[in-house]
């Protein structure tokens, strides 16, 4: 199956969903290549960065899953990159 290389930005407003956004990334580990995560403690608000290498319709089930958590807003950005 084909994969491609996207970006989900995380931010969590809220911090009683922050279990369940780590709980679904574990989920989705295996397509994960890096994650970059940034507490901003002044405005209580977390901020994280998602790379994957996966299937289209992978990334966009969990941006999707993440987006519905309480406080918790995703966007993906796809790379132009082909498959090698």
């Amino acid at each position: 199956m084909e994969t491609r290389i996207a970006l989900i930005g995380i931010m969590i407003e809220d911090k009683s969903s922050v279990r369940q956004v780590n709980d679904l990334l574990h989920q989705y580990g295996e397509y994960i290549v890096g994650r970059m995560g940034v507490p901003y403690r002044e405005r209580n608000l977390s901020v994280i960065s998602i790379i994957l290498d996966a299937p289209q319709t992978i990334t966009s089930t969990l941006s999707g899953k993440l987006g519905m958590l309480p406080g918790v807003h995703a966007k993906t950005m796809y790379a132009k990159v082909a498959e090698e």
